[in-house]
């Protein structure tokens, strides 16, 4: 898998396998990057959390493209960022996200991406957990890649933005209501 544009564009990094893991596919994750940017996310110091990394692609993708911090919630991603030389704008946490989303946040964030494993019922308690904790800057967008027909049951505080369909792929945006 390659990054697509920025300073990092262009560079392959290693792809997670298993159950549950789908890396997002480079059209999926150029239309999302095309969304974020036409609703004015400006990339050059933008504070990314990254959920369910898998792969790292989105937060990588981002730090590409100017994000001062991305934190990666996953548990082996040490190669991609060493081959990637990012170890200055990129913490990885080594936990579960339900977990991590219990403990106090560093800092708030401007953008989380969320691409739970599918079929295990993860994002409403993931979108709980982050509003419950504050992780979420003033004006922050949620970004959740979930499968066509997951049920979704925001909380009220959420406003969505955006949903599309990417064959069996769903991308739904939400901000602070």
């Amino acid at each position: 898998m390659r990054i697509i544009s920025g300073r990092l564009g262009g560079r392959r990094i290693k792809t997670v396998e298993g159950e549950g893991y789908r890396p997002a596919m480079g059209k999926t994750r150029e239309s999302l990057f095309s969304m974020l940017t036409s609703r004015g996310v400006v990339w050059e110091g933008a504070r990314v959390l990254d959920l369910f990394a898998g792969s790292g692609s989105l937060a990588f993708e981002a730090v590409s493209r100017g994000a001062e911090l991305a934190v990666l919630v996953e548990n082996c991603l040490a190669d991609n960022i060493r081959q990637l030389g990012v170890e200055d704008c990129v913490r990885l946490i080594r936990d579960d996200v339900r977990k991590t989303l219990n403990n106090t946040p560093m800092g708030c964030f401007d953008l989380v991406f969320l691409d739970p494993p599918y079929r295990k019922n993860l994002l409403n308690a993931t979108l709980q957990g982050l509003l419950k904790r504050n992780w979420l800057a003033p004006g922050a967008l949620i970004c959740a890649e979930i499968e066509k027909d997951a049920v979704v049951a925001a909380p009220d505080s959420l406003e969505l933005l955006v949903e599309r369909h990417f064959g069996q792929t769903r991308i739904l945006i939400w901000t602070l209501a």
